[in-house]
């Protein structure tokens, strides 16, 4: 007779309800700087702990301990402060936008920002980038122009796009940005195969890909692995854990049977779980596994273990399926606060440097948007230009466009 233990399917459900008060003491934080550093070409048998614990560099007092310090420059932690607060703040005047009828939809990476920005640092200037929806922190940090930022959004006149794609999903070929894809999980097997192309031809460039934890579960993510550890492409590929893929938490996903990092352990890959709201961490375990693959190591597979603290897009109500303070109980707080308080532990910045940096950024980004909407929105003024429909289509054009072109007498 079968046992009661067998007798019920298990329905994965989040421990919060709307209502609930969230307590996160289940969460398991090992103390800042307790996991080692190893060598670069350790193999994924010699460093299990390292899929399992979670790497962490920043103490509650700001300090920065363990062997993962990666010794940052102040300057480059300024830069990055500076990017992930620019980067907080074009993404709240987009919304806003948005909520006004100036664009149609628009994606927020609020408590995410640490994962795109310090990654970005630790990449060279041509590493490929193939990101999900996101990631607009890899733009910022890289120099793109915010007000092209906006104008593909509005999908003005100024559209890089043409007005082809959804709002958020970028594309900047100069910068190394690959274009963003609504298919999730092919940027996994498409970085694989660019990083094979790249170690074939020689060059020092490696590819860096991003999935939300959720994709975990779509083919793209295991043939990527595959193909990764068979041909040891240098590629890392970043799964950003932030508990909730639109309304269904991480559990769906298999969040609750092990650690994201550990599914690269059954390919041979070496698996990272770092804190993914700790600046200096995610340096340092990008930075580790950059080094890793461009020295002929192979690939990496990192879980940024974060939270996303705003709505899913502008279409998603988070407070119909988890309690409104949630992401305010976090255990890991907020990335640029334990930035901006460490350089003031080191003495390399103040909250009055802090305010201003912040009413600087503030009035960059109206400016921008002010010069954006002078290209047109979604509800006035100028639009792509219409025989821009006919290109880009096919590398050369074919007679049954020509001849639709001609119809319309452009």
């Amino acid at each position: 007779m079968a046992s009661d233990h067998h007798k019920h399917i298990n329905i994965p459900a989040p421990k919060f309800r709307p209502g609930d008060e969230p307590d996160f003491s289940n969460v398991v934080l090992p103390a800042a700087g307790e996991l080692s550093r190893p060598h670069i070409f350790a193999d994924a048998k010699e460093i299990l702990d390292h899929s399992y614990s979670l790497i962490r560099v920043l103490d509650k007092e700001g300090n920065a301990v363990g062997e993962w310090d990666p010794e940052l420059d102040p300057d480059v932690m300024r830069k990055g402060l500076e990017s992930m607060l620019l980067t907080r703040i074009y993404d709240d005047r987009m919304q806003k936008m948005q909520r006004v009828g100036k664009m149609s939809f628009y994606m927020k990476c609020t408590g995410e920002e640490a994962v795109a920005v310090a990654q970005t640092l630790a990449l060279d200037d041509a590493d490929m980038l193939f990101p999900t929806y996101r990631q607009q922190g890899l733009l910022i940090t890289r120099g793109r122009n915010i007000v092209d930022m906006m104008c593909h959004c509005l999908s003005n006149a100024r559209d890089n796009c043409k007005g082809r794609q959804m709002p958020v999903f970028y594309t900047w070929k100069e910068g190394g940005f690959f274009t963003i894809s609504g298919n999730l999980g092919t940027q996994f097997s498409q970085s694989v195969g660019w990083a094979m192309a790249s170690q074939y031809k020689g060059d020092q460039a490696i590819a860096s890909a991003w999935v939300g934890e959720g994709t975990t579960a779509e083919a793209d993510f295991h043939y990527g692995l595959t193909f990764a550890s068979v041909y040891q492409a240098p590629v890392i590929m970043n799964v950003v854990n932030n508990q909730w893929a639109i309304s269904s938490y991480q559990g769906i996903a298999g969040g609750e049977q092990s650690t994201f990092a550990s599914r690269g352990l059954g390919f041979g890959i070496p698996g990272l779980r770092v804190d993914g709201n700790d600046f200096l961490a995610v340096y340092a375990a990008t930075k580790w596994a950059a080094d890793r693959a461009r020295q002929g190591g192979g690939p990496t597979l990192i879980e940024l273990f974060t939270y996303r603290a705003d709505a899913h897009s502008t279409s998603d109500d988070p407070s119909k399926y988890r309690p409104r303070n949630e992401a305010q109980k976090w255990p890991l707080g907020d990335p640029i606060e334990r930035l901006k308080d460490h350089l003031i532990v080191l003495g390399e910045w103040s909250e009055k440097q802090h305010e201003e940096l912040t009413e600087r950024l503030l009035q960059k980004v109206t400016d921008a948007y002010k010069e954006a909407e002078s290209y047109g929105t979604l509800s006035n003024g100028p639009r792509p230009d219409v025989k821009s429909m006919f290109d880009d289509v096919y590398k050369e054009q074919t007679p049954h466009l020509r001849r639709q072109r001609q119809k319309m007498g452009i």
